[in-house]
């Protein structure tokens, strides 16, 4: 059987502040909110489900891996956007003053695999990334 697209996935995590997820996530990504409850919330994230579930208490922070360099959040999620989205989410989230983990750049320029990349975290400590492919059929590439 054939697909045209991947299906949507579903990811639930962690939270210590319901309101600032939905301030984070509507207003500077851009997300929808669908179904909510009292101690969680689902956004649309760019066509897959995310929940936001409510904790007491706060968050572990993530071990980090060496990666070119930076230190990378082990348990971190994200989206993978068109080129010209990704610049435009990396302007917003400048001008919005996000302080980042791993600032906007771009690995390995000009080979294979080309990619805009950066860190960010949300309010509860989530770590975030967002990249981009300068030829998105190179998602997969290895060499």
């Amino acid at each position: 059987m054939s697909q045209t697209a991947s299906p949507p996935f579903h990811l639930a995590f962690a939270v210590t502040d319901i309101a600032e997820t939905e301030a984070f996530f509507v207003s500077l990504l851009g997300c929808k909110v669908g179904r909510r409850a009292e101690r969680w919330i689902d956004f649309d994230f760019f066509g897959h489900q995310l929940s936001a579930h409510l904790v007491d208490g706060d968050l572990s922070a993530a071990e980090t891996n060496p990666v070119d360099g930076q230190k990378v959040p082990s348990r971190h999620f994200g989206a993978i956007l068109e080129w010209q989205a990704w610049h435009d989410l990396s302007h917003k989230l400048q001008e919005a003053d996000i302080s980042f983990l791993i600032e906007p750049h771009i690995r390995f320029e000009g080979e294979v695999g080309e990619q805009a990349t950066m860190f960010f975290y949300d309010p509860s400590g989530n770590a975030l990334e967002f990249k981009s492919f300068k030829d998105p059929a190179q998602i997969f590439a290895s060499e």
